[in-house]
């Protein structure tokens, strides 16, 4: 009776996983026919004839595009490189130039302007994503060729074999290298039957990608004898097939990393003799006692990445020239094989400037196009990489505070930062200016000369990884009483430099310690404000103080008296007020007038369009406004007294009050929110000691 229960139970998973199969879509993608149905099945849509590097660029193209203005300069974000298919685990952040030079070269590639006879490669500091975007080009063209818009074809050969026993048996030998099925029509007749398929008003060309494969051309010969040169009764043979392309199958993407060079062998990437067939074929140097399954081979129609390809030994760069300029392999005993692939490589410095310095990689370097993938240099983009990987969702059971990532991404930036060169800018104020906010007397064509100064900016630095692992350690660490704040993180960043193994020198060492520094003096402004900010969010006494600084400023610029709300008599305006206001956000004495003047042409200007005015519009008199407030309100709240042993019971609630404004508004906890106010305590105690 259980085992009746379980097989019922079973049954029922069975079919609820069944059911969530698209049959329909997996029958498109295994479609099969006959060569005549792939003719016109090419007739109606040439696109499937894509080369490698046009169908890259058009996978890029599918997700779509966002221009947008920085700095005066118009960038492009491909929005294929923010991962969409897969989630985001492989978003790029930051990179918007040198993917848009990237694509550049797919899109000059594809269109035969000479970048498809070159080696791609990705050259930049370890941990600068450059694996990152070939894995994302990689799964990136495997999705897209499952969909209708990215669907490939190759063919199979359906043979009848007669065994050395003499009885004759049904073979089915699928082209080794997935062929481009239009390779099986000769050479001579190509142009005209192209020119039908695809006549020159259909606005696309079909690209000629080579002959066949040293297998399919002697099964063709052998068949072409068979039947006496009756070329129609030869594709009675073929089945042409839709072709998904693959990575863990090894079917059109291939991945070729170096090992030690004692174990290094080039017919990994060429193929190598299937000696258990020599007996049945009779010869090493019959291609069907070959496998060619290379990853020069198995990449064909798609994309190989070389990991770390200046690491080759150089006999394998013999195969790499003929591959990215002729597109042609040259496997063991056979002829020059055509190929059809985007070959990608990636490498970080130390090993380009070998490259550079090594005579007999001359031809490699000519044929090389180079994209420097250099470090995130814009902070809002930096801290995305960790918010991906350290969020809510994510991390149970602990809690980060507010800022944590910011200043461990804020260091990071920091350190990839060339001094400014003129301007009299600290790195802090650069750092700031890339991130998009704005300074006193700095004007976008600034920024662009501090960028056109900076040419190896982003070169160096530290490495998001480095980041990553210390914010990993202080989420393990028993500090922090569940909740991990930000100098929980800083401390374990300045204490990993001690053992830093790409840091070359002590005077490094020391400017990045220094760095760190100025990060914390960043965070206790930060906190500051944050906290001034909670403790003067009373909407009803910052909209009086408001209130009363119009009527007076009013009075002022117009050379009028303010009415007393209490005595009733007519007084002149308040400057002590006025004054205390503008001064917090650094209004100097002879330029009040003009301050007062423009608040109030503000204010007309919105009443002329049936506005009325708010203070929140105004971000510099709003500003001015909540600390004034705060000036106000922080000795009757007794913020000092926090880092005393004993506080009144007034004093407490209005400190409660703060810190659920700071939990609701600013995302802390109950912990954090205690520790920066105490932490903010403490600065105001040290700052009024020092007075």
């Amino acid at each position: 009776m259980r085992e009746a229960r379980e097989l019922t139970a079973s049954g029922s998973w069975v079919s609820r996983i069944a059911s969530m199969q698209d049959r329909e879509s997996y029958s498109d993608q295994h479609w099969e026919g006959s060569l005549e149905e792939y003719l016109d099945l090419v007739r109606r849509n040439p696109k499937v004839t894509r080369t490698a590097f046009q169908r890259v660029y058009d996978m890029i193209l599918s997700h779509g595009k966002t221009e947008y203005l920085d700095n005066k300069k118009k960038l492009i974000r491909y929005n294929f490189f923010t991962d969409p298919d897969f989630g985001g685990r492989d978003a790029i952040y930051g990179l918007d130039v040198p993917l848009m030079k990237l694509v550049n070269v797919f899109k000059s590639a594809a269109q035969g302007y000479g970048t498809e006879k070159r080696v791609i490669l990705l050259h930049g500091p370890v941990g600068s994503s450059k694996s990152t975007i070939a894995r994302l080009l990689k799964k990136g063209l495997e999705a897209y060729s499952k969909t209708s818009e990215g669907a490939l074809y190759s063919f199979t050969w359906d043979l009848e074999r007669v065994n050395l026993d003499g009885q004759k048996r049904r073979e089915v030998m699928p082209c080794p290298m997935n062929e481009e099925p239009l390779h099986l029509v000769p050479q001579e007749w190509r142009a005209q039957v192209y020119g039908e398929l695809c006549p020159p008003e259909a606005g696309f060309t079909i690209p000629d990608t080579g002959d066949l494969c040293p297998a399919c051309r002697f099964v063709y010969k052998e068949l072409m004898t068979e039947y006496k040169g009756d070329w129609s009764r030869v594709m009675g043979h073929i089945r042409a097939r839709r072709l998904g392309l693959s990575e863990k199958d090894r079917v059109g993407i291939g991945t070729f990393q170096p090992k030690d060079e004692k174990n290094q062998d080039s017919t990994e990437l060429t193929g190598d003799i299937n000696y258990r067939k020599i007996a049945e074929y009779g010869s090493d140097s019959d291609p069907r006692a070959f496998n060619f399954d290379g990853e020069f081979n198995i990449a064909n129609r798609g994309i190989i990445e070389f990991v770390e390809i200046l690491k080759l030994d150089v006999a394998f760069l013999y195969d790499l020239l003929g591959a990215t300029q002729e597109h042609k392999v040259k496997p063991k005993k056979f002829p020059q094989t055509d190929i059809d692939e985007v070959i990608l490589g990636h490498t970080n410095e130390p090993e380009y400037r070998k490259l550079q310095n090594n005579e007999f990689m001359e031809a490699l370097r000519d044929r090389t196009v180079k994209i420097d993938i250099p470090y995130i240099t814009r902070l809002a983009e930096e801290v995305k990489i960790y918010e991906r990987d350290y969020n809510s969702r994510r991390i149970r059971g602990k809690h980060i505070a507010p800022h944590t990532l910011e200043m461990g991404a804020m260091w990071a930036v920091l350190t990839r930062l060339e001094e400014p060169k003129k301007h009299n800018l600290t790195l802090v104020q650069k750092l700031k200016l890339y991130n998009g906010k704005s300074l006193p007397s700095f004007t976008e064509d600034n920024i662009k000369e501090l960028r056109k100064e900076a040419a190896r900016e982003g070169m160096e630095g530290i490495s998001p990884r480095y980041v990553q692992d210390k914010i990993s350690n202080a989420l393990v660490s028993d500090k922090g009483e569940g909740c991990v704040n930000p100098f929980m993180v800083l401390n374990e960043l300045e204490a990993g430099l001690r053992q830093h193994s790409l840091i070359s020198s002590e005077e490094q060492r020391k400017k990045f310690r220094d760095l760190l520094t100025d990060v914390k003096r960043e965070y206790e402004d930060t906190v500051k404000n944050e906290v001034q900010r909670a403790i003067s969010a009373d909407e009803d006494a910052i909209t009086k103080l408001c209130a009363n600084y119009i009527d007076n400023i009013k009075a002022y610029t117009q050379k009028e008296k303010v009415r007393n709300k209490y005595t009733g008599q007519y007084e002149e305006p308040d400057e002590r007020l006025m004054r205390s206001i503008e001064e917090k956000i650094d209004i100097a004495e002879s330029r009040k007038d003009d301050f007062r003047r423009e608040i109030m042409n503000y204010i007309g200007a919105l009443a002329i369009e049936g506005k009325t005015f708010n203070y929140r519009t105004n971000e510099r008199l709003h500003k001015a406004l909540e600390l004034k407030l705060f000036e106000d309100q922080k000795d009757s709240i007794k913020l000092k007294n926090l880092v005393a042993s004993v506080v009144d019971r007034e004093t407490q609630e209005k400190i409660d009050v703060v810190k659920q404004r700071l939990i609701k508004s600013y995302g802390y906890c109950e912990i954090c929110s205690t520790d920066v106010l105490n932490f903010v305590a403490s600065i105001f105690a040290r700052g009024d000691a020092k007075e």
